[in-house]
């Protein structure tokens, strides 16, 4: 937020003590970008933003009353607090409505918020003009971007709540070319700092499939013994946790519906003995350890902001463990208050095999790099469509012996958890289709017999 506006903790003291609704809360977050673009080997732009939000959340009665404004000036901030009070006295009662949570102090509130800057590429710069160079000698066009974004995002309520939270969010995307642009593969990671990156390592891997690629076999539709590796993995199990709201479940709107009313909480979904959750604290992927809501939905209220959040068991041991729930819609489930949590770890038993030793083990099959355009075709069985891309390799032998042509897919995350064949090792990684939105993943590679390679595209 600019220094026209004050501090962040100020806004929400002055917000608050404005407000003449019968309870409010205020949440101000303020943004601070970096980011590296390059193509064809070659740095093309780089830059620095910031931003900053204010959400007023007002409460009359049982009515709500929501206003959220970008770059708020210090005058403007009566307004939008008004504008809020306002809306709250013409809404009607809100079926989520509870008393807000009591005061306590969550996070170093009263620290100044420090922005990200383009220092935090002081040592991935150097390294990506290496591999620049390397893959210049060796005839690949690199393309990619780097992302680095601090938010720190500080909650108050009249009721005497103070929550604060720092998010640093970084991704590399990288992409691979032939000289004649004839073979392309994907690459991508996700990191807190990018101090962890290892540039080098990425580009010999994209490097080594680029190679593989040099031999092209026709491959018909059909089902396949299919290796999906961790990015694949994540882009399935994130859009199956934004499936799993417990209010649409009991409503008999989705796949962990119960026929005949109810949920699937209890329910085996997997034979192997797998692991999906969510923990704030897991290291690497650290994410806010409260709740943090703009708006109530069917997923989430605000009267919950400032909820703790610990470990979350959503499968456990292969049984569905629990669903996304809020206070309200807990109290109609019977289940565990058990909110979202803005990260997602998937394990199997005993650690697994690697992507490599997956691969030394296969005597035929495919081998995945990344999904994307993924949508939805029928919630009751969360079946999806989607596209293969920058790289489908057939394995022949424990070994990869060429690219095969991409494909549509069509599958159920939850029915592929029911026809996993192995799990293998948990890696931290970057969705390729969700990242814009969700990048704290640890996924395994995971092994499925008859994967449903539904048709032949076109796509390159």
């Amino acid at each position: 937020m600019s220094e026209r506006m004050g501090t962040p903790q100020e806004t929400v003291e002055r917000a608050l003590a404005l407000s003449r609704a019968d309870d409010c809360v205020v949440i101000v977050e303020e943004g601070s970008t970096a980011n590296l673009r390059f193509a064809g080997n070659t740095l093309t732009t780089n830059g620095v933003a910031r931003s900053s939000r204010l959400t007023v959340i007002s409460i009359v009665g049982q009515g709500v009353g929501v206003v959220s404004r970008a770059a708020v000036r210090p005058d403007q901030l009566a307004d939008v607090v008004t504008a809020a009070d306002q809306a709250a006295r013409d809404a009607q009662p809100s079926e989520d409505a509870r008393t807000l949570l009591g005061g306590g102090s969550l996070g170093d509130w009263d620290r100044a918020v420090e922005p990200t800057t383009i220092e935090v590429f002081r040592d991935f710069a150097p390294a990506v003009g290496d591999s620049f160079a390397a893959a210049e000698a060796s005839g690949r066009r690199l393309y990619g971007f780097a992302e680095h974004i601090l938010t720190s995002t500080f909650v108050g309520t009249s009721s005497g709540l103070r929550a604060r939270h720092d998010q640093p969010t970084g991704r590399l995307e990288l992409n691979a070319k032939s000289a004649d642009m004839s073979r392309s593969a994907w690459t991508g990671v996700a990191t807190r700092d990018f101090s962890d990156v290892d540039v080098a390592a990425l580009d010999a891997a994209l490097a080594r499939r680029l190679d593989w690629a040099k031999r092209r076999v026709e491959v018909p539709a059909g089902r396949y013994e299919t290796i999906l590796p961790p990015t694949a993995v994540s882009d399935l199990m994130i859009y199956l946790y934004w499936s799993a709201g417990a209010r649409d479940a009991a409503d008999g709107r989705t796949v962990f519906s119960k026929p005949g009313g109810g949920t699937r909480v209890g329910e085996r979904l997997s034979d192997v003995p797998v692991r999906l959750y969510s923990d704030p604290g897991h290291p690497g992927i650290e994410c806010a350890p409260f709740v943090v809501a703009h708006a109530s939905s069917r997923e989430q209220s605000v009267f919950d902001n400032g909820l703790g959040l610990g470990a979350t068991e959503w499968i456990s041991e292969g049984q569905l463990a629990n669903l996304v729930q809020t206070r309200h819609s807990a109290e109609l489930t019977g289940l565990a208050v058990t909110p979202s949590i803005d990260n997602l770890i998937m394990a199997g038993p005993d650690g697994g095999r690697s992507l490599e030793e997956m691969i030394a083990g296969t005597e035929r099959g495919l081998l995945l790099t990344c999904l994307w355009y993924i949508r939805e075709v029928d919630p009751q069985s969360l079946l999806l469509t989607g596209l293969t891309r920058d790289g489908v390799y057939l394995v022949e032998n424990g070994e990869v012996v060429g690219e095969v042509n991409n494909f549509r897919f069509n599958e159920s995350p939850v029915d592929l958890l029911g026809r996993l064949t192995e799990v293998g090792r948990s890696e931290q990684t970057l969705p390729r289709e969700w990242n814009d939105y969700f990048t704290r993943t640890v996924m395994p590679a995971i092994r499925v017999p008859d994967f449903n390679m539904s048709t032949v595209s076109q796509a390159n």
